[in-house]
């Protein structure tokens, strides 16, 4: 075997080979795109915001909230309070967002907020933490803010609508009140045990085949009675939503664990997960999950995609029959699921000539008021079953734009820290936190993912996981 490599080798193929994809990595990386990609002026980001008059008036307004704090000797009441200690309340309710109900989220989020402001108003020096993906977190509340608002119908997008707000400031939330890297380090361990204990629920659901079955889910046709597990997320698409954050920090675990131990915890926890993703029988979830796992792969080892083509051949011959049929019928139109969604994006593209400047409103009853005037063939649907569209439908299409600038300075503000970073740990989240993100973003095509609040927390929260693992150098060891 040693001969045949050395002879391989020494080969007129292999030097070509060699040759030409170490000019092609050259070019790539010695690009003007990449370099700016890679390498975001940070330095001089904060500068331009911290000049901005945005930043002056948080800061007179920080001041007056530190003077009331003296003036109202709160310190007396809630200076070893555990109130202060909102890490507590942010960590808990990212870690048991895919597990409680939606307000129960929104009531540990709300004390995450309330610990900071407290904080803030205690610590007259402390500023909020910058990422270049803040500007536009708090730019797209805003923007969402407005199309609640101006919605076609208030009454219908107001509970929706502040919900959606306060989930998305609960980014903003997380990154300030996560301040060492060990409760980093803690919240991500305990995120990677729900969403285990999520997949338990889920595969107990298929072999008992017990939970809500809705007739919309399967094309009975096609698939007969197939079974598809929710678990706590109350629909399959949602569950393959969630799994497509949580497989990749689990596998981040694995393969930064540095015992036998934890490496065998990592990889049942993983498995379990992936498992529950085929019972599901999302096929979204399945091509987000692809996604995620090529970027994943593309930076910690980009030679192992070299073996794609045996890994899909290996799974088509181990995988259930079930599983391959219902992969095959991705863009089958026959599938009465797929064509459904066709005429649904078409329908809303029609809607959305009229509507693209501020949307009509988030919440399925300002969709319902507008959109039965364009469906096709009077297809009923509560949301456009794609994010993108969602979007426009809901504050317009400047929205979009600012949530794309921000998709964009996520992913660059990740790669230019994994480049830079030298701890294999954070390097493994980073590639698995953005991989998800991907991923995610590659499912949101075929459904609309923020349709579960608790869902579109569980994103939210992993944008600011990933800027917490971009600078997890910065933080405080304790």
């Amino acid at each position: 075997m040693e001969q045949v490599k050395t002879v391989f080798r020494a080969s007129l193929l292999y030097r070509f080979l060699a040759a030409l994809c170490l000019w092609f990595s050259g070019q790539w990386w010695g690009s003007g795109i990449i370099q700016w990609f890679i390498h975001p002026p940070l330095s001089l980001e904060q500068a331009q915001s911290e000049s901005s008059v945005f930043y002056r008036l948080w800061q007179w307004l920080h001041r007056l909230l530190c003077a009331l704090y003296r003036i109202l000797h709160l310190n007396v009441l809630l200076g070893d309070s555990i109130l202060r200690q909102g890490w507590l309340f942010a960590g808990a309710a990212a870690v048991l967002a895919p597990l409680l109900p939606t307000m129960a989220v929104l009531g540990l989020a709300l004390l995450g907020f309330f610990s900071l402001l407290i904080n803030l108003m205690a610590q007259p020096d402390r500023q909020l933490v910058f990422s270049p993906v803040n500007r536009y977190i708090w730019l797209y509340a805003a923007l969402y803010a407005a199309g609640t608002l101006f919605s076609v119908t208030l009454s219908g997008s107001l509970l929706g609508g502040v919900l959606t707000v306060a989930f998305i400031l609960f980014a903003i939330v997380l990154q300030n009140l996560i301040e060492t890297r060990r409760q980093l380090d803690v919240l991500i361990f305990c995120m990677v045990l729900a969403g285990t204990a999520v997949a338990l629920l889920g595969i107990s659901q298929y072999f008992l085949r017990w939970g809500y079955q809705s007739a919309a889910w399967v094309d009975s046709d096609m698939f007969g009675d197939a079974f598809r597990v929710p678990s706590t997320l109350e629909n399959p698409n949602m569950l393959g939503q969630y799994l497509i954050l949580a497989i990749p920090l689990g596998g981040a675990g694995l393969l930064s664990a540095k015992t036998w131990g934890g490496r065998l915890f990592y990889l049942v926890c993983c498995g379990i997960m992936a498992v529950c993703m085929l019972m599901t029988l999302s096929r979204g979830a399945w091509l987000g999950l692809l996604f995620a796992g090529f970027i994943f792969v593309l930076f910690l080892q980009p030679r192992l995609l070299l073996l794609t083509p045996i890994a899909l051949v290996a799974l088509y011959f181990v995988l259930p029959d079930a599983i391959i049929t219902r992969f095959a019928s991705i863009g089958n139109l026959e599938d009465q699921s797929t064509s459904y969604r066709v005429y649904i994006w078409l329908a809303t593209l029609d809607m959305l000539k009229d509507y693209w400047l501020c949307g009509i409103g988030p919440g399925e009853a300002a969709f319902n008021m507008v959109y039965p005037k364009y469906s096709y063939s009077g297809i009923v649907a509560p949301h456009s079953h794609n994010l993108f569209l969602q979007i426009v439908c809901d504050a317009g299409i400047v929205a979009l734009v600012v949530f794309l600038l921000m998709l964009i300075a996520f992913a660059r503000e990740l790669c230019g820290a994994f480049c830079r970073e030298k701890d294999w740990y954070s390097k493994t989240h980073q590639a698995a936190i953005l991989g998800g993100v991907v991923g995610f973003m590659a499912q949101a095509m075929t459904d609309y993912s923020f349709y579960n609040y608790r869902v579109m927390f569980l994103f939210w929260t992993f944008l600011a996981l990933g800027t917490l693992v971009a600078r997890r150098d910065t933080l405080k060891e304790g």
